[in-house]
């Protein structure tokens, strides 16, 4: 193991972690984690874009014209 985390500069304590998380996953598990993790980042984009917009309504609402 150490050999092989030296080949692709990985530490052993990520290659154990990732397979005590990934570990009883299939590819086709895996696949639908990343479409998901994917799909929670650009929701997550929208939220902040969104919470801008909302603060800069306000702002420009709370002026005296």
């Amino acid at each position: 193991m150490p050999e092989v985390c030296r080949a692709y500069g990985v530490s052993e304590q990520s290659v154990y972690r990732w397979k005590s998380k990934y570990g009883g996953m299939d590819v086709a598990e895996l696949r639908r984690l990343k479409e998901l993790e994917e799909e929670n980042r650009r929701l997550k984009s929208i939220v902040a874009e969104q919470a801008i917009d909302i603060r800069l309504l306000k702002e420009i609402n709370s002026k005296k014209w």
